[in-house]
């Protein structure tokens, strides 16, 4: 990578990171010490390059590529099963430290209270962290979640039955409902 270098301490200050080929197309995996912090959809080289300097500028350390790596080697082995099928949940490490306050609570509830198969209504999840009428910061929570498909933020539907928005596109937000079996398959 061509620029300045931060160089952590130790290893445990080491962001690790991977890009890994998925049903809904690249994904980038980054992990801390803590657990897995970032998930980034349609990680090509210039997603990719964004979204290290994000997690560079936010976390203050320069991210180290490791494919092969012991943090990352469970969230890469979990979400190859999910897409298989084969797993319903993830029960993995987090990092909670891309995201706080509102959007945290959110976050954490929707990783804990909406199950595989199921969705929920922008407002229903605001009312679960005491907020509601809040439907529309519930939106903005979504959209800055920095774990997404783990921490499952296409499971939130508008409340008329739209789909609503998704950083990862509207395409992809079908693809993984369809995984789940909450909509029928695309037919191309």
């Amino acid at each position: 990578m061509a620029g300045r270098t931060v160089v952590p301490v130790n290893d445990d200050e080491v962001v690790e990171w991977a890009a890994v080929e998925s049903d809904i197309g690249p994904l980038l995996l980054a992990a801390t010490r803590t657990g897995l912090v970032n998930v980034v959809f349609h990680a090509g080289p210039e997603v990719r390059e964004r979204a290290l300097g994000r997690l560079r500028t936010r976390l203050g350390t320069e991210p180290v590529e490791r494919p092969g790596s012991v943090r990352l080697a469970e969230p890469i082995r979990r979400l190859g099963e999910y897409f298989a099928g084969s797993s319903r949940a993830f029960s993995l490490d987090l990092d909670w430290s891309l995201t706080s306050g509102f959007n945290r609570q959110v976050l954490r509830e929707l990783a804990t209270g909406v199950p595989y198969g199921t969705v929920v209504g922008y407002g229903d999840l605001a009312g679960r962290v005491g907020q509601p009428g809040a439907a529309q910061a519930v939106g903005a929570a979504m959209g800055s979640n920095p774990l997404p498909v783990v921490v499952p933020c296409h499971r939130v539907v508008e409340s008329d039955g739209g789909l609503g928005g998704f950083g990862g596109g509207l395409d992809t937000k079908r693809k993984l409902l369809a995984l789940e079996g909450v909509l029928p398959q695309p037919l191309f």
